[in-house]
C-alpha cells in the first residue's frame, strides 16, 4: 500500500478547534514536523479537512522502509 509523507507547514492558530484536533490526530505536533501514514480513505479525509495547513507527498513503498 502507498504511503503519504505529511508535513505541518502553516500554523492552526486562528482556525477552528476541530481543525486543530485534526492536525493532532494526524500525528503532527510542532510546525514543520513530518509524519508518514498509510494512504487510506480516513487519512485522506483528515488531510482534505486541513489541506491549507499541510503539504502531502506520496512516497514509494521501497522509500518508506528505509
Amino acid at each position: 500500500m502507498a504511503k503519504l509523507r505529511i508535513t505541518y507547514t502553516k500554523s492552526s492558530i486562528g482556525y477552528s478547534i476541530d481543525q486543530k484536533e485534526t492536525v493532532k490526530s494526524i500525528g503532527l505536533r510542532k510546525l514543520n514536523s513530518t509524519v508518514v501514514r498509510e494512504d487510506t480513505p480516513t487519512v485522506r479525509g483528515m488531510i482534505f479537512k486541513v489541506r491549507h495547513l499541510v503539504t502531502v507527498q506520496e512516497i514509494a513503498e521501497n522509500e518508506a522502509q528505509s
